[in-house]
């Protein structure tokens, strides 16, 4: 496997360990609801608290995600946005942060660009990592070699229902983090967090001293606070969505993801006392 430089996600879990702090990560479909508007949503998250933004590239079938995704994705498509929008996003988010960004996709869209070209073009736009959800992690040393070439991180998926092989090969071609989904399923919000989260959290730490962010289901403050104890880190992605689609006519609509944002992250203890502070 090649060697690759520390990204701004490593750095990211590194720094916040040395802190005690729990990193926010926050998912949103790139190009929702027009892709003019993302750049701006990506500096309101960070604004709001989040420590690490993945991008979601919009696809026609979306089989991992829920019914809000899924619209974030019809409406992406419906105004146009492609894979070689998302990058100039990202080089125009770029001109004012340095939050780290992390790609997040289905296959068919990085096929089609092709891992080398994607690589290379993802790096030079400031894009940190790709996250492939639905590439079997039993064959992706390719597009994982490929990818590191260029100094990107990959992250991959871990679910209460996968192996103990399995979970040594998603350690094993992870780097930067480890994405544990709490439940089966797609995603959405829901009421409780699963119970599975913490058993998966333990299992996945007798393989890997890579940090660990747990996703899929987190949708108010409580629920931020209560994955931040067995996590290294915590995602949101549908209730983000869902407020970006209530509100996408609003003229603000920065303005108000940015104070959603800052509402989910309040119980998170770095988050307090920054607040503190200020």
């Amino acid at each position: 496997m090649t060697v690759q430089t520390r990204t701004r996600i490593g750095s990211l879990f590194e720094n916040a360990k040395g802190q005690g702090s729990k990193p926010f990560i926050a998912y949103l479909t790139g190009g929702d609801p027009t892709p003019e508007r993302t750049a701006e949503l990506i500096l309101a998250l960070e604004r709001g608290g989040t420590d690490l933004i993945e991008l979601g590239v919009p696809f026609s079938d979306p089989i991992a995600d829920g019914p809000v995704i899924q619209r974030a994705s019809e409406r992406a498509l419906a105004a146009g946005t492609r894979l070689p929008h998302l990058l100039e996003i990202v080089r125009t988010v770029r001109r004012s942060s340095e939050i780290p960004i992390l790609l997040f996709s289905y296959m068919n869209p990085l096929l089609r660009y092709g891992f080398d070209k994607l690589g290379a073009d993802a790096s030079e736009a400031g894009i940190d990592g790709v996250l492939m959800t639905d590439l079997c992690v039993e064959e992706a040393e390719e597009p994982v070699t490929r990818l590191r070439r260029h100094g990107l991180d990959t992250v991959f998926l871990a679910a209460p229902t996968s192996s103990e092989r399995r979970l040594q090969l998603v350690a094993e071609h992870s780097s930067g983090f480890v994405y544990l989904v709490s439940r089966t399923g797609v995603t959405g919000e829901q009421q409780s967090i699963s119970e599975a989260a913490a058993p998966l959290a333990h299992r996945m730490r007798r393989i890997t001293a890579l940090p660990l962010a747990i996703g899929f289901g987190i949708s108010t403050p409580e629920q931020v606070a209560e994955t931040a104890q067995v996590a290294d880190g915590v995602v949101v992605g549908s209730s983000i969505v869902k407020c970006i689609e209530v509100n996408a006519s609003a003229p603000d609509l920065p303005a108000k993801v940015e104070i959603f944002v800052r509402h989910l992250t309040s119980l998170l203890p770095a988050k307090l006392s920054a607040k503190g502070t200020a």
